[in-house]
């Protein structure tokens, strides 16, 4: 008996009923066999599941299968992106990305062997290429001809350029360069520029030295035509040292020896050529003046210089004292 007064049932009591169960059991399934009958499937377990929400529903019923897998990349991309982005690391990451995919095609035999580069004169060879972002790393497969023209075209020396790509590993670069034409000053600042005023450089080098020097506001884009008007004149040109444009208005010659020469705001090559004939005849610019003003057009008016103007007052008094004297 247990604890609770109740008869304990042996276990060993259930043996023989759980062996003629077995062999029944047994039994029927041999005789199911040599009838041929198909055997019974044991039965499943029925597993009762909470019906799944509509939304649930919808989402597995109209989207495709492997969309989970795909919206899982895509946020995973997203989210690098925007690390990359919210990091500033953008220029460092489409620099990788370039020097990737250039390392392929350099592999695969689309490397620059040969550069050629025609019609340059104060460029060198590897400025022409830092400014055309072609560099070591660069493949021609994936060089943008279209940029590195662009590019080269933003320099204010390279007034245009071609690019040919020369598969499988040739590149040729033509450019035409403007021509260093005058020095400009302004502000205190002396550039060098080319015919159309276009700054090219600052003015640092010593081989530009003798171009001839324009000053002042709106010099830069007249140099051009005043000084091919002033080359009609070597009486004058040759002995002048800056063209002063004044008030964006009118010239000023500055000669070698000091001497100004204010010119008319129009009817300059009249001027021009007047100044030209009065040095070749009476040596006017070896004379004791500062300046020569032509502004007026029915007049040329001298300034001496002070000595030479202290050397007249007193000749003028030496000729006033003798006529006074004789009419005594």
């Amino acid at each position: 008996m247990d604890g609770a007064g109740r008869l304990a049932r042996s276990l060993r009591s259930l043996g023989p009923q759980a062996d003629l169960k077995a062999a029944a059991i047994g039994a029927a399934m041999l005789l199911r066999e040599r009838l041929g009958l198909p055997a019974r499937a044991p039965a499943r377990p029925t597993i009762h599941r909470q019906p799944p929400n509509r939304l649930v529903l919808l989402i597995e019923r109209y989207l495709p299968n492997r969309t989970g897998i795909a919206l899982t990349v895509v946020m995973l991309l997203g989210s690098t992106g925007l690390g990359i982005v919210k990091g500033g690391h953008v220029d460092d990451f489409m620099v990788a990305l370039s020097d990737t995919r250039n390392a392929l095609a350099n592999s695969a035999g689309f490397r620059i062997t040969t550069v050629a580069i025609n019609g340059r004169r104060q460029l060198s060879q590897d400025e022409v290429l830092a400014i055309g972002g072609v560099s070591g790393r660069s493949s021609l497969l994936f060089l943008d001809a279209e940029t590195v023209r662009d590019r080269l075209k933003a320099n204010p020396w390279i007034a245009d350029a071609t690019i040919l790509k020369l598969y499988p590993g040739r590149l040729q670069i033509d450019i035409v360069e403007r021509t260093a034409f005058a020095l400009w000053q302004q502000d205190g600042r002396l550039s060098v520029i080319a015919e159309d005023g276009a700054v090219l450089e600052p003015y640092v080098s010593r081989r530009f030295v003798a171009l001839p020097l324009v000053v002042g506001k709106g010099a830069d884009v007249r140099a051009r035509d005043f000084l091919a008007l002033l080359d009609r004149y070597p009486q004058v040109r040759i002995v002048t040292k800056a063209a002063i444009f004044v008030g964006e208005r009118r010239w000023n010659l500055r000669l070698k020896d000091g001497l100004d020469i204010r010119l008319p705001e129009n009817d300059v090559g009249n001027a021009l050529a007047m100044l030209s004939k009065l040095d070749k005849d009476d040596r006017l610019f070896s004379r004791d003046i500062v300046a020569v003003d032509m502004r007026l057009p029915d007049r040329l008016t001298v300034q001496l210089s002070d000595d030479a103007a202290k050397a007249r007052e007193e000749l003028f008094k030496d000729k006033k004292t003798k006529k006074k004297a004789g009419d005594a």
